[in-house]
């Protein structure tokens, strides 16, 4: 697969806000607030007027496959007014109300996350128990510059997790990219280990998470790293169509 261009600005702000180095061990700083909780449902199940993030496990009465994203601070709608309202999978939510595809959708964000520690959430997330489960994680081994082969590694693992607790569930993963500053050789590794994960484990890639927001100043929060609701929006239209495909499977 080609790959996918982001705009240089966008990889230096992200590098200038998350910069630092470390190893896939390295625990993600320690978040405050609605950041703590490890599940939040997105569903247009819960009442907008009441709905706030709640850990496991998410109340789903309505009969439809449960959708898990395991995500970032991209995922968990970070620095958004209403995160529960205006992240992606919020977004994606409401297009397949809209769409009369039943979904249940469960946001599993965590801000700061590297790959590793998705690996280490993820035992607990699949007492969900999901139907289709989306998997955004890597953007923060690309911004620290974490070997690929560990990152590819991590997905791994994850995927066979999936497997062995729902053998039928449907696995979707998420491109992402790494900062154009760490060098040629590298983003091109970066970029290929989510393909051929796809390929060799057999689950479906889905397109880069920021194309079309990525270095765009009005869609990108103050920090220009984190989309704004009209960014969110776009994310989301990047990952329906392969979802929606999944979902009517």
């Amino acid at each position: 697969m080609r790959q996918k261009t982001v705009p240089a600005l966008w990889f230096a702000a992200l590098v200038a806000a998350c910069g630092g180095s470390g190893d896939g061990s390295r625990q993600p700083a320690r978040a405050s607030g609605a950041e703590r909780a490890p599940v939040e449902s997105t569903s247009r199940a819960t009442s907008p007027a009441t709905a706030r993030p709640r850990p496991a496990s998410a109340s789903n009465h309505t009969g439809a496959p449960r959708v898990l994203f395991l995500g970032t601070s991209l995922t968990a709608g970070y620095g958004l007014e209403d995160p529960v309202t205006d992240a992606y999978p919020a977004v994606i939510q409401r297009m397949a109300d809209s769409a009369k595809v039943p979904a249940f959708i469960i946001n599993a964000g965590l801000s700061g996350e590297t790959s590793a520690g998705a690996l280490r959430r993820a035992d607990w997330l699949l007492r969900e128990k999901p139907d289709v489960f989306v998997l955004e994680t890597g953007a923060n081994d690309g911004l620290r510059g974490l070997n690929p082969d560990s990152t590819a590694a991590n997905l791994r693992a994850i995927v066979a997790k999936v497997r062995a607790a729902n053998p039928a569930a449907k696995i979707l993963l998420v491109q992402m990219e790494a900062p154009t500053n760490l060098g040629g050789v590298y983003t091109r590794q970066f970029h290929a280990l989510f393909g051929k994960v796809a390929s060799e484990d057999k689950v479906t890639l889905l397109p880069f998470l920021l194309e079309g927001v990525g270095g765009i100043a009005r869609l990108n929060q103050g920090d220009g790293i984190h989309p704004t609701p009209e960014g969110a929006r776009i994310a989301a239209r990047n990952i329906w169509p392969g979802l929606a495909r999944a979902l009517r499977r």
